[in-house]
């Protein structure tokens, strides 16, 4: 096959790409919106942001995710650091006091 031949069948096989599965930067982008969506959407935003480097509780995330415009009742946003500090998860969680608090695993 020559240069040219392979030419044509790349530039055709981009088009067919682009029109079965959409241009690739849009699909690059929506997966970007997607990735801070929801409660547990707006902790990640948080851990990404460094909020965690010190304990907080749940007062002070509840706080922090509605000065970013996340507006959860308090029972979904316990449910999101509580789901993201497991084994294995970017969140660590203690109690003291009473108040579970929550901080970046190291």
């Amino acid at each position: 096959m020559d240069q040219g031949t392979l030419r044509k069948t790349i530039k055709r096989l981009e088009r067919l790409e682009n029109a079965v599965f959409g241009p690739r930067k849009k699909q690059i982008e929506d997966a970007k919106e997607r990735r801070f969506t929801g409660p547990s959407g707006g902790v990640r935003l948080l851990i990404s942001k460094n909020f965690f480097n010190t304990k907080r509780i749940l007062g002070d995330v509840k706080k922090a995710l509605a000065k970013v415009d996340y507006h959860y009742g308090s029972a979904q946003i316990q449910t999101a650091p509580n789901r993201l500090s497991t084994r294995k998860g970017p969140l660590a969680s203690s109690t003291e006091g009473g108040k579970k608090s929550y901080v970046k695993r190291k």
